[in-house]
């Protein structure tokens, strides 16, 4: 995906914004937001009204009223639009990526070209060098290259193979190198790529519970509102025969509707849209693909985040920097052992641990033939690795890993464990470096220490975090002395130690027993049910499709450390709408002060005065009641114009508590609010009264 997102406007976006905000003035399409919909009936009204007055005196003020109020909802309608169009505009970046491939689906050892439309659920496909992946899938067999510049825009190649967490691929990537077979995930429109593009286009966009909640208070408001205004109209005519005086010019049916526009929270209401589809496509910009608004909602209100240690908070690459020994062992023999272990060990880990024996001892493993080796995988359960191999007609064992894990192996086969392991290995952890036990057959022969290097700046993350009251809780397979070392240093909150698959799911679920919202990464199939629990799951692009599949959120550039990011966003969302809804209440409350003493100045006047007892309060020294409300309706339209980038954009993000957050917002954007409408709606009333528009 395009990265390069920054420009809010263009010419080509506006132009398809503007029409937009025509085609969206259809009812149906209105009723979804009641705020603008009363708005919108309100401006049907006044030109059904101006048009049966055409040639009175008071024609061309209402005329001006009525084209203010269709601006209203066009404006509204354009801010929508342009947060719109800014979607659609990436899902046809990502449109034109998928292009109309042949598959070569493979039945019976033969393979058949087919169309890649026609392919179903489980066929398997054969790809090799310069094909195109014809649809998701799971690599059954093989190893390649795959270059997915298509979607995530990096145009370094991605390393996927069978039977890891790195299984998952993406119609529409390419293969560079090498074959692979691919087992057919997605049905034709329905793949990864597609879902990509409705999302991004708000296809499938529906109201979160958020703006549903504040939906439901507009729409209060508003009728407070109606019912307010309806009752204008009846005290006037009551008050003006008992003052004997006539009102009735100035107080007319399109009057009381612009009444009503200006105090109704048009502002937040025709923003409210555009900044949740904003918040999703900030989201995109960082190469985050959320499933729905719900998604980014969510993530502002995370209080608890579960990080993983590798590659979050740790530059992730341990490296193996020590043999130790135990007593009685010679360290070459210790190196040798780790070296066989490791030799089928794919981990940076593993590969530090063979070229660190290399270097030390000049040991080759020049010993064992692969026909004579069985290779032992590492699992969360086991949480050890290593090798089966002949040697003089006898199989030899050797293990390496976890402290614990090792000492329970080496008891149950019947050994005995070394006096001054347990030194050693605190040792290790105590400076928070993992300590790697190795051991042949029932002989435990030392500790690999590998060292892992604590992210920079990762730390005043952290506090930034706990600022907001986010708890952090970091997650590793190291033993407790490890992680309490590195989650000191780190800055965390709290650890999980030798976790596993189950530990993670147990976790998630007694936080929101407590009431918490909880945030985590993952992208191992084994992930697949705690990314499922979790408030917030963000699975890696790299993961299996079953992690893709739970998680909520897809990141495409598969960095755990963006879940940081992810809930800044979220936060940047919530802040951004409880900003604009201040500003929009304290908006309305200062037009209600503006607007109702000048409309009532002239009220229960004496023939001794050139003003009412109510002019008192017109503290803006507006020209007229005309002035007055023409003024109002052209701010109002005007002010949410102004407020589209800002809705775009987000407002300005701090690390700050929610009270620090209220307590700004009611000074910026409530004070804002009020001072702002008062200085603009007295300018529009000397410009309209100077050009004599009243």
């Amino acid at each position: 995906m395009n990265k390069n997102k920054n420009n809010l406007l263009t010419s080509d976006l506006l132009l398809s914004a503007i029409k937009e905000s025509f085609l969206k003035l259809n009812p149906k399409v209105q009723m979804k937001n009641p705020v603008m919909f009363v708005t919108l009936v309100g401006a049907a009204l006044t030109t059904v009204i101006s048009l049966l007055n055409v040639g009175r005196d008071s024609s061309s003020f209402e005329i001006q009223i009525t084209l203010w109020l269709w601006f209203t909802v066009l404006f509204a309608n354009f801010a929508e639009a342009i947060a719109e169009g800014r979607g659609k505009a990436q899902a046809d970046s990502l449109r034109k990526s998928r292009t109309s491939t042949e598959a070569r689906l493979l039945k019976s050892g033969k393979e058949t070209r087919i169309s890649a439309a026609n392919l179903k659920l489980h066929d398997l496909v054969v790809c090799e060098a310069g094909d195109i992946i014809p649809g998701d899938g799971e690599i059954t067999e093989g190893i390649a290259s795959v270059d997915e510049s298509a979607i995530t825009g990096e145009s370094a190649p991605v390393i996927r193979e069978s039977g890891g967490d790195r299984s998952a691929v993406t119609g529409g990537t390419r293969v560079i190198s090498d074959r692979i077979v691919v087992r057919i995930t997605a049905e034709a429109g329905s793949s990864f790529l597609d879902r990509m593009i409705a999302l991004v286009e708000g296809a499938k966009r529906q109201k979160t519970p958020n703006e549903i909640a504040l939906s439901i208070v507009l729409s209060g408001l508003t009728i407070i509102f109606v019912l307010a205004v309806m009752t204008l109209k009846p005290f006037t005519d009551y008050a003006a025969a008992a003052a004997g005086q006539d009102l009735s010019v100035i107080i007319t049916v399109p009057v009381m509707i612009a009444l009503l526009v200006c105090l109704i929270p048009t502002t937040i209401g025709g923003l409210l849209s555009a900044i949740g589809i904003s918040g999703m496509d900030r989201l995109i910009q960082k190469n985050v693909i959320a499933t729905s608004g719900r998604a980014v909602e969510a993530a502002g209100d995370i209080d608890v985040l579960l990080l993983d240690k590798t590659g979050t908070i740790t530059l992730g690459n341990r490296m193996a920097s020590n043999f130790l020994s135990v007593q009685g062992v010679q360290t070459q023999d210790l190196a040798k052992a780790a070296q066989l272990a490791s030799l089928a060990d794919e981990t940076p880990e593993g590969r530090s641990i063979v070229v660190l024996a290399k270097e030390k001892f000049a040991l080759r493993a020049e010993a064992v033939q692969p026909h004579q080796v069985e290779f032992v995988p590492f699992t969360a359960q086991t949480r050890m690795s290593g090798i089966d191999f002949d040697q003089e007609g006898k199989t030899i064992s050797i293990r390496k890993g976890a402290a614990d894990s090792i000492v329970k192996y080496v008891q149950e086969l019947g050994g005995q464990v070394p006096s001054d392991l347990k030194a050693i290995v605190d040792g290790v952890a105590k400076k928070g470096a993992t300590p790697l036990v190795v051991v042949q057959e029932k002989q435990i022969l030392g500790v690999v220490d590998l060292k892992d290097v604590v992210k920079g700046g990762i730390r005043e993350r952290f506090a930034e975090l706990r600022k907001m009251g986010i708890k952090t809780v970091m997650i590793t397979g190291d033993n407790a002395m490890t992680a309490a070392a590195i989650a000191a240093e780190a800055g965390v909150d709290d650890f999980m130690a030798q976790a596993t698959p189950e530990t993670k799911l147990k976790r998630i679920r007694e936080e929101q027993a407590k009431g918490h919202l909880v945030a985590m990464t993952g992208d191992g199939t084994n992930d697949a049910p705690a990314l499922a629990q979790a408030d917030v799951g963000v699975a890696m692009n790299t993961g299996t499709q079953a992690a893709r599949e739970a998680g909520n959120m897809v990141d495409l550039d598969s960095n755990p450390t963006k879940l940081i990011e992810i809930v800044e966003i979220g936060k940047q969302l919530l802040m951004t709408r409880g900003s604009l809804t201040t500003f929009s209440i304290a908006n309305d409350v200062a037009k209600y002060f503006a607007i109702l003493p000048a409309l009532f100045g002239a009220l229960y006047i004496s023939q001794a005065e050139k003003a009412g007892p109510l002019t008192i309060f017109n503290i803006m020294n507006l020209a007229s009641p005309q002035s007055a409300i023409l003024s109002a309706v052209i701010f109002n339209a005007l002010i949410i114009v102004a407020l589209i980038p800002l809705a775009l954009r987000g407002v300005a993000y701090r690390a700050e508590g929610s009270s620090a957050v209220l307590r700004r917002n009611l000074l910026i954007y409530g004070l804002g609010g009020i001072i702002i409408p008062f200085v603009g709606i007295k300018v529009i009333d000397l410009v309209i009264t100077s050009i004599g528009l009243v």
